[in-house]
């Protein structure tokens, strides 16, 4: 299939139906997965699929169709559909196309697609390697199996208002889960690595390796008592903060008035050494992305600088109820509008090491695990189960279970200090965190 002529050719008869302006995004994906058990092959999947999607746009009403059936007849059915459902919607003055004047017309190569196949051969001795890797380590009991998986993907963006354009996109990933202990006392952990080009991973014995010793430090956990502690976020986690700062700051929330963030603009929310950057362009960067999900423009930004709240994450739709321009970041998927999202959100390291945040503790809590979703992001209240470590005279010196940490986000991004240990790992990623107190509940 030419993405370009079809996209194209949705266009024109979209128009033709009664749309006054419309956008058609197309996509396609392949991929396979295996999983391994005890060295034998459990599961080995493999996905081919070919989506579309239309979004016809009728005096300031809009409607969204989208079918995996891409074939002529049921395109013209699809195109017929969406224009009648949008003469029914409601009105809605901010359904519009993005701005024209902001489109990407020369979008960079981010390296963002393996252009060689990742045999299946290759992902069955990645999991068989990574899971005996694991096995080996002393304590480790029982095993829940090691993953691999490989994708590729194709995305085309057309707008009836003048901007064509797609990219394709890949990642290979491996993971691992292991258990240790006996009966009751029984632990498990894992590790996981996702990146665009597989020659990019850590070998699939680091990972296997890295998922036990990470079990093993589970072991013969034991509670401790409810009281007010410094709290250390382990790198696996401290990105969560990130991504409720995001939530936070959307244009979707700030319209609406549900962030308690929404008065904070231009104001500090984090100490002075702490900055927070959003950057789309990132070589092989697992959020990076040419242009947005209505083909604007997008470029580095740095959300938070040097404590400070710049801006909003906007698309067209919230920008205009806000009376702002879009920061480029609109997200897309087939079925729906676009919605808001950023893409390499990062926290810039910090001024300390890993050991000397850890040796400025003389009693506190080494969060590496949180359980449940206790987060209200209209107040800022945070509550949550964790799991993790205890930390006396700058030292780790045993596990710790069934806790609850809670606090204000307001309170931690205020009382947050950063390590200058910061992975690219996933697409939002920050080093490990120190929040000055947090109350914990325990035995």
């Amino acid at each position: 299939m030419n993405f370009e002529e079809t996209a194209q050719n949705i266009i024109d008869l979209t128009l033709k139906a009664g749309a006054s302006d419309c956008d058609v995004v197309l996509a396609k994906s392949y991929g396979k997965s295996i999983s391994c058990r005890f060295q034998k092959i459990e599961d080995l999947d493999e996905s081919n699929e070919k989506t579309i999607g239309i979004r016809a746009l009728v005096d300031q009403r809009q409607a969204f169709v989208s079918s995996s059936d891409i074939e002529t007849d049921n395109i013209d059915k699809l195109v017929s559909k969406c224009v009648e459902m949008a003469k029914l919607a409601p009105i809605d003055d901010t359904a519009v196309l993005g701005d024209s004047s902001m489109f990407e017309h020369n979008a960079p190569d981010l390296d963002l697609f393996e252009k060689e196949d990742v045999h299946t051969e290759t992902l069955i001795e990645a999991v068989k390697e990574c899971e005996d890797a694991a096995l080996s380590v002393k304590g480790i009991t029982n095993s829940e199996g090691a993953g691999a998986s490989s994708s590729k993907g194709e995305f085309y963006l057309a707008t009836s208002n003048g901007f064509q354009g797609g990219y394709q996109s890949s990642s290979s990933s491996v993971s691992c889960s292991v258990l240790a202990g006996q009966g009751q006392d029984m632990e498990r952990d894992y590790e996981y690595a996702v990146k665009r080009h597989i020659s990019d991973l850590p070998s699939a014995k680091e990972i296997g390796l890295s998922a036990a010793q990470k079990t093993l430090k589970r072991l013969n956990a034991k509670k401790i008592s409810s009281t007010k502690l410094p709290v250390v976020f382990d790198k696996r986690i401290s990105n969560d903060l990130l991504g409720y700062l995001a939530s936070s700051i959307s244009g979707t929330s700030i319209a609406r008035g549900t962030s308690f963030l929404k008065d904070s603009l231009g104001k500090q929310i984090f100490n002075k050494d702490v900055t927070i950057i959003d950057d789309p362009a990132i070589n092989r960067g697992l959020g990076s992305k040419p242009f947005d999900g209505e083909g604007i423009k997008v470029k580095k930004r740095e959300l938070v600088t040097n404590g400070k709240l710049n801006t909003w994450i906007l698309n067209t739709s919230t920008a205009k109820k806000l009376g702002l321009k879009t920061t480029g970041n609109a997200s897309r998927s087939v079925g729906s509008p676009p919605g808001v999202s950023t893409s390499n959100l990062y926290m810039t390291n910090g001024l300390k090491s890993y050991n000397d945040i850890l040796s400025s503790i003389s009693y506190g809590f080494y969060a590496t695990e949180l359980i449940g979703m206790g987060v209200n992001l209209v107040t800022g209240d945070y509550s949550m189960g964790a799991s993790g470590m205890l930390i006396e005279k700058g030292e780790i010196t045993h596990a710790v279970s069934e806790v609850t940490i809670a606090s204000n986000l307001k309170e931690i991004f205020m009382n947050l200090s950063a390590a200058n240990d910061l992975e690219f790992k996933y697409r939002t990623n920050a080093p490990t965190v120190l929040i000055e107190s947090m109350t914990l509940a325990g035995k």
